[in-house]
């Protein structure tokens, strides 16, 4: 694949070398987890933003614009002063989970607008008001409104008025694996000069005050740059361009202003703050030396003009050099550019390729440095005060073997900074796209010996590390093996597909053991990351006692078994010892679809309402009822649907006669499923849960847009319980479920997840899959109304093609030129500096496709990118 005119492809050939250095910072380090050392896990009002200036971490950095080693050992990052903010900006602001109408929510506008996969290219944007940033009044606004009122966001305080602000592009390219260049250009959008500080960061992360090896120093070398000798790294100098004033502190708790102490005299974590916004010359220390230090920059930057600041990191093995004239920004960018025309030839809408390249380009800005050892965060450090108590007996105490120093993919570095086991799995799938090395090690990351828990869990997120996820890791192996086996153009990358199956094999068995009350195939999972979509909080005990058969958690173990069942089968045709673990999980899959349809003895499907439903299992007295709520928990059994060529199977002959002889054995579970000995299209068999009958069902609602059909995709919860909320009186109380298109009007989990109407695009993704792999085997003469209503007949791949046009239109410009995802805001949407960067929120509005939820969410998001790439030609496996 590798061109002379395109250099990123060749830097990918050569290792990891390239990717020592990223964008490896969060954007919130305070209120974490990981940053918690209260007695009740109260994160947010522990190191709540206040205190993140003037305070060190213990796991981790964040800033602006944020670069780093792979251990975020040595970070750059960009501060910032208008001269009217009560505080230097040196990292994003937001408001926690209590000081939100919905939730924690960054309140800030920035874009990640390019990035090559080796880092060596990274551009995002940041906007800058000239006024004083609106701190109180984004607090006070927020706290006063209720959950029914739409959230206060900065761009409604007034501050981007008359465009008085500053659009701020951070640039990274690397001429080098260990040569840094860092570029930030300024423009003034306002009507008048502005003045701006502009201060390039670089700081050690603070790993000696907990007793992890000797501490690092910065010392001024020259006018102009900065030594680095940190005792891992070694020595490195920090250029910066036309000798700027520069700053030096220390990476250490300022404890007077924090928490009210004496303490030695120093120069702490706000000196720099101390030195420029209040003028303090005392701050920061007269010998020029620490481990954290700063450039000063003032410019009056004239109305519609610009300014730049150029700044280079640099091996011990590269001089000064003429970094000025030195042209290795625009090489990188134009080198980018090529990089991604090869990816996109295919695309011929410019729009698009747009959109792709930005949800790419957020993708490889969302991998974090992620560092939590939880049994020494339980124990404490020698030489810090014991944690409290508590601690021993709380959060993630029986997860004391997790140890977490990688790099990995987060949902969102602000909103979740953190990793969540089901939505990497997602981000895999576009990763793979341009890094499908990257994609693969992200998975065996879940599954190696420090991250999954001894029985066999995957670690969800830090602040419930036990919490149940959507098994749906063997889908994204699977998949991501397929779309690396195709750039490689060979078998496949059979190594990583057997470990990580070997892995899953194990999480499966514990889904077996622990998730299965009554040992009869049907699963109780908790509230697999579907939030609030159904009338109970589905992860704590129910108020009713007993407890929920899960539609969801039943059809997301089938879908399991058909995925491993499928890895098997491919590593079987290089290894027949496959074949026996196959039909393994080809018979668990038969157990579990019988049992999901078996309504006497506790099946799932509803044949009066045509639909699969939760079911409430109460033992005092003993009564089954069904959750007749008509959601994606009813939709999730389209997703465990596999179809085998008849040439994989002719190659298979162990695994095809164990079958023969299981379904003549039980014709019981051979008249639950599709067809085995029919074969379809192109002599092709199907495995699912569905019959025909019943998958047309599902699609009579999923199609329905007075039901689940939004004009931007599918929705988490039918509209028809807009007019009709299903409600349930139990022990004097009333529990309501009612269709709610925009954000949470429920406090059950609070935060901002919402199933409760929105469009989410990881399970519409799941969806359009599905139907495709289902027109796979019925061909084109199996067809659906679509929309219902309409009297307009399509195949299955048709219809998957337009629920995919349909969530493509969350993006896209209307024939007005409008987003849907920018709502209402008209700066958002005419204003040529705002209209074409595009945040990639968690969720969208049901009936408007507004954005809505964490902003960054590139993560499972992302998944936009696939969406956009062209599928093959549909003569061929569309898997």
């Amino acid at each position: 694949m590798s061109t002379p005119l395109d250099p990123e492809r060749e830097r990918q050939t050569e290792g990891l070398k390239w990717m020592v250095w990223g964008p490896y910072l969060s954007e919130r380090q305070w209120g974490t987890v990981r940053e918690d050392y209260s007695p009740h896990g109260n994160a947010w009002e522990y190191f709540p933003h206040d205190h993140a200036r003037s305070r060190a971490y213990r796991w981790g950095e964040d800033g602006i614009g944020g670069f780093s080693d792979y251990r975020s050992r040595v970070c750059l990052g960009l501060a910032l002063w208008n001269g009217r903010d009560p505080i230097l900006k040196e990292r994003m602001f937001g408001l926690t989970n209590t000081e939100a109408n919905h939730g924690e929510d960054v309140k800030e506008l920035y874009y990640y607008l390019d990035a090559t996969p080796t880092h060596s290219y990274l551009r995002m944007l940041y906007k800058y008001p000239q006024a004083a940033f609106p701190y109180a009044a984004l607090v006070d606004e927020n706290g006063r409104r209720s959950k029914a009122d739409p959230e206060f966001e900065l761009i409604d305080t007034g501050v981007f008025n008359d465009n008085r602000y500053f659009d701020v592009v951070i640039e990274y390219a690397k001429a080098a694996p260990d040569d840094v260049r860092m570029q930030v250009t300024v423009h003034n959008r306002g009507p008048e000069a502005a003045e701006i500080h502009v201060l390039p960061h670089i700081w050690f992360r603070n790993t000696w005050s907990w007793g992890d090896g000797a501490k690092p120093e910065l010392t001024l070398e020259r006018e102009g740059t900065i030594r680095v000798e940190h005792p891992e790294l070694g020595s490195w100098r920090f250029d910066l361009a036309n000798e700027p004033e520069l700053y030096f502190c220390d990476n250490e708790t300022n404890a007077a202003r924090v928490f009210g102490t004496a303490s030695a005299p120093g120069y702490f974590k706000d000196a720099i703050h101390d030195r420029v916004v209040c003028g303090n010359q005392a701050a920061v220390n007269p010998e020029q030396r620490g481990t954290k230090a700063a450039a000063h920059y003032v410019f009056q930057v004239p109305a519609g003009g610009h300014v730049t600041v150029n700044a280079r990191l640099r091996g011990s093995g590269f001089d000064a050099g003429a970094d000025e004239r030195d042209s290795i920004v625009a090489q990188r960018r134009a080198e980018a550019d090529a990089f991604y025309a090869v990816l996109q030839e295919g695309i011929t809408d410019a729009d698009e390729r747009l959109i792709q390249r930005q949800a790419l380009a957020g993708m490889i800005w969302s991998k974090q440095f992620y560092y939590y050892d939880v049994n020494r965060w339980i124990a404490g450090d020698p030489s810090q005060p014991a944690p409290p108590t508590e601690r021993a007996k709380g959060r993630n105490a029986d997860w004391r073997h997790l140890n977490n120093a990688d790099v990995i993919s987060m949902p969102d570095k602000w909103e979740y900074p953190w990793y969540a086991a089901w939505d990497l799995a997602f981000h895999t799938l576009p990763l793979a796209m341009v890094d499908a090395g990257f994609a693969k090690r992200q998975l065996l990351l879940m599954t190696r010996e420090w991250y999954m828990h001894p029985s066999g869990q995957l670690p969800a997120y830090e602040w419930a590390l036990g919490d149940v996820n959507p098994p749906v890791h063997a889908w994204a192996s699977w998949r991501v093996f397929q779309i690396d086996r195709k750039q490689r153009g060979d078998a496949g990358d059979l190594r990583f597909l057997e470990r990580v199956f070997h892995k899953l094999v194990i999480n499966f068995t514990w889904w077996v053991n622990r998730k299965d009350v009554d040992g009869n195939n049907v699963f109780q999972g908790g509230f697999l990351g579907l939030d609030n979509i159904g009338l109970f909080d589905r992860s704590a005990p129910l108020p009713t006692g007993g407890h929920i058969n899960q539609s969801d958690g039943t059809s997301w173990m089938a879908m399991y078994s058909l995925n491993l069942m499928r890895i098997a089968l491919e590593l079987a045709q290089h290894n027949d010892t496959y074949e026996d673990i196959a039909s393994k999980f080809f018979e668990h899959f038969l157990h579990i679809a019988g049992a999901m349809v078996n309504v006497g003895e506790g099946g799932l499907w509803d044949e009066e309402d045509a639909f699969y439903y939760d079911w409430l299992e109460m033992s005092n007295p003993r009564r089954r009822l069904p959750l007749r709520v008509r959601s994606m928990v009813g939709l999730i059994p389209l997703f465990a649907v596999e179809v085998l060529e008849e040439d994989v199977l002719d190659r298979l002959p162990g695994f095809c006669k164990r079958m023969e002889w299981f379904l003549n054995s039980r014709k019981d579970l051979y008249d639950l499923v599709s067809h085995w000995e029919v074969p379809g299209a192109g002599q092709r068999r199907l495995l699912s849960l569905l019959r025909g009958r019943r998958m047309k069902a599902l699609l009579r609602r999923m199609l329905d847009e007075q039901e689940f059909l939004s004009p931007y995709g599918v929705r988490a919860l039918s509209r028809v319980h807009l007019e009709h909320p299903l409600r349930l009186d139990q022990g004097g109380e009333q529990f309501t479920v009612r269709y709610a298109p925009g954000e949470s009007d429920t406090g059950l989990f609070g935060g901002n997840s919402n199933w409760r109407g929105p469009v989410w695009m990881p399970v519409n993704y799941l969806l359009i899959e599905s139907l495709q792999k289902f027109h796979h085997y019925y061909g084109d003469d199996f067809t659906v109304e679509c929309p219902v209503g309409s009297g307009q007949r399509v195949t299955l791949l048709e219809a998957s093609e337009e629920v995919s046009r349909r969530l493509l239109r969350l993006f896209t410009r209307d024939q007005d030129g409008r987003r849907a995802l920018f709502g209402d805001v008209e700066k958002f949407q005419s204003d040529p500096h705002f209209r074409d960067h595009l945040p990639f929120y968690e969720y969208f509005h049901g009936d408007t496709g507004r954005g809505i939820g964490a902003s960054h969410q590139t993560g499972w998001t992302g998944l936009v990118a696939k969406l956009i790439q062209p599928r093959r030609p549909r003569s061929t496996n569309p898997r």
